[in-house]
């Protein structure tokens, strides 16, 4: 598997968009001439495409058309809102519906406006879709927390929905913002997140009207013009073919119902093959079967992307079909390379061959690349690689036709190549964050350049970049349940590669999902060790953001998890963490029984250091409960450890906190030669910082005592300590 995932097959050069030969049969991973599953029949040589030439766009064509609409939705902007109408100043921020079926151009729609309307919000757009790849809505507080990310916002990890939306409002707020939300399933998914603004603007791209939320001003979108639907077409094949048979060329807008995905398919088709004409085209597209149950608006789209699918090359056919597994709906040419089997550099030649025929879009703010690149040039180069994303209105008939061509078994092997060559790529990236000349560092020299990074700079902008695609690689593997093996692997060494370049604060939310899956997979397949792990990592985050109770109830249940394993480390942890939940909660008798069981276990290991630890934390919560006689015979007793052990600046601390207790008991005097005895012991540990502790310490209870000019003494070298041994 590991082979496979990073050398695998060759595409050869050119192989999209021309037809396969003997020799390209012989790259196709599973060793099929035709690219399909056994059993099933592929195309055969008489219905082979002809020979064509790839076209070199790979950014989506000119806009054209819509007009109208744009005037439409620049005026509804302007308008009065029923608020203002009514007297009030408006609350929330204008919304406006671009709505139309899957293929329309409405995000192409809301692209142009923005376009427009960028120099009248200085704070920029913050887009959000709120439809995952397979169709299923995003959760509002997975979208809420992106979008407070992109701010540079900040919200506790767990925090829920209702938290998320309500830390987004207050951001958005001071701002003068657009809020673009692509793909809403309905009202439900758009509502929450709509701020409490009137200076932002929130644009939603919907299939139909968002029921319940007011004064929503709708745009709805019908088919092109023929004028614009034929300048698409142009913008593809050329003003000559179009000048030539401009009448048949209308007859194709016609046929493609004036739908801007329709036409840029067929547009693709008629820009990789120079010879054919409009007419050509014309035919081709009547020619494609159409399903008997499949409702007449969508047609044209159906007609064009079998069009333009029929026409690829077997193997570039198979790779158009294996990304739909893709996380996250992006794909890189690393990710195309795992899916299929193939070479970093033939996967990025290829994913600029299909998205120059339309069947894929370049994402926003990435570079387009020239692809010229190599693999040779490592995983820095390969970042700089397009991402694209498979268009929402093909990714259905993309998956039927995966489901239809492919086996389950391959397609769980292309899973598992991904997920191997992710976990491999993260891997060389945390090793990026060691010092120079590490273990790490070395074993990483040892891969392949194509997955490698050439700076901790280069390793950290591509965990950036991809970072809500790995997050949802986790998720899917997870809920695919079959490649549990290979998703924990993934999870972590995601927590490991987050930690190395965000680190524990800033990684705390991404943390907590991934915490939550590993609990989710340790659970599904009884491993006690990896749950009271999950659990323990929860209820960590879950008291770092005052959810006292649930990290108490979570620290339960890793205690019990732990014992029914026979797991003494993570044992130990939880009783520990229990303790010091009680004592966030001043529960300081609780507190000491939870620290004395862990006491226990420490003794019964010989564990004498931690021992010594958990000594002085009982000692603590009996100081907190002014159980002075307790707290003595504790500290006491870690000093005495301390001692044993050979630590003499842990006795000196010990010490010092004995000599605390007996001041506070209304025993200054024994106080006062403690805290000498401790001061020697730290002079002897060569502890600087604790020496200048224990000095003003000195100086507070001579004072007490009534010598003030032996406490200005001591004073005085305290502070002289503290500042030539700063923190």
């Amino acid at each position: 598997m590991t082979d496979q995932a990073v050398g695998g097959g060759h595409l050869p050069p050119g192989a999209a968009g021309r037809p396969a030969t003997a020799a390209d049969a012989r790259q196709v991973p599973d060793g099929r001439r035709d690219g399909t599953a056994a059993g099933r029949p592929g195309r055969s040589a008489a219905t082979a495409p002809p020979a064509t030439v790839v076209p070199t766009r790979t950014v989506p064509p000119p806009f054209a058309g819509r007009t109208r609409e744009l005037k439409a939705l620049r005026a509804d902007i302007a308008r009065a809102g029923l608020d203002t109408l009514s007297g009030r100043k408006g609350a929330r921020s204008r919304v406006l519906l671009i709505a139309g079926r899957p293929g329309s151009g409405r995000t192409r729609l809301a692209a142009e406006l923005l376009r427009h309307l960028a120099d009248e919000y200085p704070d920029g757009v913050l887009r959000a879709g709120l439809t995952g790849p397979g169709g299923a809505p995003v959760p509002t507080g997975r979208v809420a927390r992106g979008l407070l990310t992109t701010l540079g916002a900040s919200a506790p990890p767990g925090a829920c929905d209702d938290e998320l939306t309500e830390a987004l409002r207050t951001a958005l707020a001071t701002r003068r913002a657009v809020l673009f939300l692509d793909d809403a399933p309905g009202a439900e998914q758009v509502e929450p997140l709509l701020p409490d603004a009137p200076r932002c603007l929130v644009l939603v791209v919907s299939q139909g009207p968002l029921t319940g939320i007011p004064d929503v001003r709708p745009c709805t979108l019908g088919g092109l013009e023929s004028a614009a639907a034929v300048a698409i077409l142009g913008g593809f094949a050329g003003p000559t073919r179009i000048a030539v048979d401009p009448r048949t060329a209308e007859a194709v807008a016609e046929e493609c119902g004036g739908q801007p995905a329709a036409l840029v398919l067929a547009g693709g088709w008629l820009a990789a093959r120079p010879k054919s004409s409009v007419s050509d085209l014309r035919k081709a597209l009547r020619a494609v079967p159409i399903p008997a149950d499949l409702p007449s608006g969508d047609h044209p789209l159906h007609r064009a992307f079998h069009l333009a699918y029929e026409a690829l090359a077997p193997s570039t056919a198979r790779i158009l079909r294996l990304l739909t597994l893709a996380p996250a709906g992006l794909v890189d040419a690393h990710t195309a390379s795992a899916l299929a089997g193939c070479s970093v550099a033939a996967a990025a030649r290829t994913l600029q061959d299909v998205a120059a025929l339309g069947l894929l879009h370049p994402v926003p703010g990435e570079p387009t690349g020239t692809g010229e690149r190599s693999a040779a040039e490592g995983v820095a180069e390969a970042a700089l690689h397009p991402q694209y994303r498979l268009p929402g209105c093909l990714a259905p008939a993309t998956f039927a036709l995966l489901q239809e061509e492919e086996r389950p078994a391959e397609i769980q092997l292309a899973r598992a190549r991904m997920l191997e060559r992710t976990v491999r790529l993260l891997q060389s990236c945390r090793a990026m964050g060691e010092p120079a000349g590490s273990a790490a560092r070395h074993r990483t020299a040892g891969l392949p350049k194509s997955l490698r990074f050439p700076s901790r700079q280069a390793a950290a902008d591509w965990l950036r970049s991809r970072r809500a695609a790995l997050l949802d690689a986790a998720r899917i593997a997870v809920a695919d349940g079959e490649l549990d093996t290979l998703d924990r692997r993934l999870m972590a060494a995601l927590v490991r590669t987050l930690m190395m370049h965000e680190g524990a604060q800033a990684a705390a939310p991404a943390l907590y999902s991934l915490h939550t899956l590993v609990l989710e997979v340790a659970e599904r397949r009884g491993l006690g060790r990896e749950k009271a792990a999950a659990l323990l990592n929860l209820a960590d985050l879950d008291g770092q953001s005052g959810r006292t109770q649930d990290a108490l109830a979570r620290y339960r249940g890793a205690l019990e998890a732990a014992r029914a394993v026979k797991d003494p480390v993570a044992t130990g942890r939880a009783l520990e963490s229990l303790g010091g939940t009680y004592s966030e909660l001043g529960d300081w008798q609780r507190a000491a029984d939870w620290y004395g069981r862990a006491l226990e276990l420490r003794l019964s290991r010989g564990e004498s250091a931690d021992a010594a630890r958990l000594h002085g934390r009982i000692g603590g919560t009996h100081t907190y409960a002014g159980r002075w006689g307790e707290a003595l015979k504790e500290w006491r007793a870690a000093a005495g450890t301390y001692r044993r052990l050979g630590d003499v600046s842990g006795q000196a601390r010990a010490s010092g906190e004995v000599a605390r207790v007996q001041e506070y008991a209304g025993r200054p005097e024994e106080a006062l030669r403690t805290c000498l005895d401790a001061l020697h012991a730290a002079r002897s540990a060569g502890d600087g910082r604790l020496e200048a502790a224990l000095q003003l310490r000195i100086a507070d209870t001579l004072d007490r005592l009534g010598d003030p000019a032996a406490a200005r003494l001591h004073r005085a070298v305290g502070e002289q300590l503290t500042q030539d041994h700063p923190e």
